[in-house]
């Protein structure tokens, strides 16, 4: 077996090297051939796709979080190498949501052993962009961006930004076209979902599938001390998930419009802002390493 890596060394605040070390202890051991790349922020598109056109691997593991899974997946998916997800990042939202073990070193073993294959989802974003994850307008872009520019990282900061955007909540106005329908509604955030949960573990929704060619499209109306409440507990257990200020659409394809720029964050990337926004599902865009106790495998 060849084995390529896909590393991320800055994701998260998570020191990559341990799990590095225990890797190539474990590929030398039962004899499988091993490539590391490490992303640098410089043409990491243009040379990941060269040093694994001539690597020619049999699996890809993605070590880091969901922007660096979402960035493997995008620069193979014309290439359809299988791509496994090792948990090295801040929130590894999308491995929870896909059933990955969250130990490294096990979810490593899994990539190894595992002959099962799902058709997983990309979803595009204004014919050039991608979220495989979750991504969004509104109040938690903002936390996002000031997110970004913190030298610190971590579930406390990220704290620390949504109870300050908690204070400066504005409903502002959206125009949803999908489906041959259109839907005029305000709210403080419009989420564009191809799982159900945040990396926090707060659902936005509870119909998710990322295997099954459609994405939601949830808007939420407000936030208020109930259904800051009811996230926390639903955290925890999906029963209490209130859906009371939101509104959730599953579609194909839909546009979604504001009377003013509005700032776009896609798997915990700011891509900039937009007055109208394009969504395109890419149906098993990927071909993810699982196993038979993925619940969303059809």
């Amino acid at each position: 077996m060849k084995l390529f890596f896909v590393v991320n060394p800055i994701s998260g605040g998570v020191d990559k090297e341990p799990f590095l070390n225990e890797a190539q202890a474990l590929c030398k051991k039962f004899g499988i051939s091993y490539y590391i790349f490490k992303t640098t922020g410089q043409d990491d598109e243009k040379a990941l796709i060269k040093a694994i056109t001539d690597f020619k691997p049999d699996k890809v593991a993605s070590v880091g979080g969901d922007g660096t899974t979402l960035f493997t997946s995008v620069t193979l998916k014309d290439l359809s190498y299988p791509v496994g997800i090792i948990p090295l990042g801040s929130a590894n939202g999308m491995a929870e949501e896909l059933f990955v073990n969250p130990d490294p070193i096990e979810a490593l073993k899994d990539i190894i052993m595992s002959e099962v294959l799902g058709d997983l989802d990309l979803i595009c974003v204004n014919d050039k962009h991608y979220t495989m994850h979750i991504g969004d307008v509104g109040v938690n872009a903002s936390i996002v961006e000031a997110y970004e520019k913190d030298a610190n990282r971590g579930m406390a900061t990220y704290a620390k930004y949504f109870i300050d955007e908690l204070t400066r909540l504005s409903p502002f106005d959206i125009t949803l076209h999908m489906d041959g329908n259109t839907f005029e509604h305000k709210g403080v955030m419009v989420a564009i979902c191809n799982s159900r949960k945040y990396g926090t573990g707060v659902p936005l929704n509870v119909v998710s599938n990322p295997m099954d060619g459609r994405f939601e499209i949830v808007i939420i109306e407000n936030i208020d001390a109930k259904s800051l409440i009811s996230a926390g507990l639903a955290k925890f257990d999906e029963r209490f998930y209130d859906s009371q200020n939101s509104q959730v659409y599953s579609t194909q394809h839909a546009e979604i419009g504001f009377k003013e720029p509005r700032l776009l964050q896609l798997d915990g990337e700011v891509i900039g802002k937009f007055d109208k926004i394009t969504i395109q599902v890419m149906k098993g865009a990927v071909k993810f390493i699982t196993h038979a106790n993925n619940r969303y495998l059809s």
